[in-house]
């Protein structure tokens, strides 16, 4: 966000690399990756600077997409990052235990992650310096002066006790600009290609309570969209789709009998910079064959539906 100029990348580069080495001299440096892009292009930004002396983490809070922290795990060693993942979904599980309201569940899981972070952030010997993927929309929406439009758990509430410096290259970036400095950085086409993921994962895509049960029901929606957007050359001409479980039972049909369960709704938006979305006109034959799938692979589910909401009015995620 460079006074609406374009951004000369390797400009940037160099700037905010010099940058990072005098605002943490030889200090170590730590940073929680979360398998998207800003978090990954903040690393090797960091890592550029630093070198050896970033520790990363990586916490699986158990609302990741099916098989995400196993297959992102890996691509970031590739990258020759220094990562520990760090299994913690039951606690995360625990915290939004009885929660529905979509801010105090983004807020205990904000809370949550900090706190194992910290955990993990205490047994990394001279660490003085917390490095975070935040970008310019995370803020506008975080410190709007009309008030907050959602909390984001990179975005300030750090608490004082974890005495760790702030390093945030990318706060004044829109997504595009990050992916042009990825790119630059070396990050291959399909890593830079993935769709943007929320911070607190899938728990802003289930509505209502978070339990385990209903987190794995998602995954697999989500898997057969994301699939078969991939499957018909659609996924790179969208900016962000989503599967988003509705806690709402409706009556369905299945072999004859009625059936009472829960909705799927399916999400696909084009966008620039996060703060304007449009929905994407997809063929009718592909959302009529994902429809199928899904209600007849995922238990539980036997409405699907297709957002068609702006941003604004809507935001992209529904929670």
């Amino acid at each position: 966000m460079f006074d609406g100029k374009k951004l000369d990348v390797s400009r940037f580069i160099t700037e905010q690399v010099d940058a990072i080495r005098t605002q943490v001299g030889e200090d170590v440096v730590i940073l929680g990756l979360s398998g998207g892009i800003d978090s990954t292009v903040t690393a090797l930004l960091v890592s550029k600077a630093v070198g050896d002396r970033l520790r990363c983490i990586f916490v699986d809070h158990g609302l990741l997409r099916k098989n995400e922290f196993e297959d992102v795990l890996a691509h970031y060693r590739t990258l020759g990052l220094q990562v520990k993942g760090v299994r913690a979904a039951a606690r995360f599980f625990a915290a939004c235990k009885g929660l529905t309201d979509p801010e105090e569940k983004r807020k205990a899981i904000g809370k949550t992650f900090i706190e194992v972070f910290q955990e993990e952030a205490r047994q990394v010997e001279g660490a003085k310096w917390l490095a975070q993927g935040t970008i310019w929309p995370d803020i506008a929406e975080s410190r709007s002066d009309k008030g907050t439009v959602k909390s984001h758990h990179n975005v300030g509430g750090l608490p004082e006790q974890m005495h760790l410096g702030l390093v945030e290259p990318l706060k004044y970036l829109y997504k595009y600009e990050v992916r042009e400095v990825g790119a630059a950085l070396g990050l291959d086409a399909g890593f830079l290609g993935r769709h943007p993921f929320p911070g607190p994962g899938l728990g802003v895509r289930c509505l209502g309570e978070l339990t385990p049960e209903r987190i794995a029901v998602l995954q697999e929606a989500d898997a057969i969209w994301i699939a078969a957007l991939r499957e018909s050359g659609w996924y790179d001409k969208v900016w962000q789709a989503a599967a988003i479980f509705v806690p709402v039972r409706t009556t369905g049909i299945t072999d004859g009998r009625r059936t009472y369960e829960h909705v799927i709704a399916l999400r696909a938006v084009n966008s620039t910079d996060a703060v304007t979305a449009e929905p994407v006109r997809l063929p009718w034959e592909l959302l009529d064959r994902v429809q199928h799938e899904i209600i007849a692979r995922v238990d539980g589910i036997n409405r699907v539906v297709f957002d068609i909401s702006t941003k604004p009015q809507a935001t992209i995620e529904w929670e």
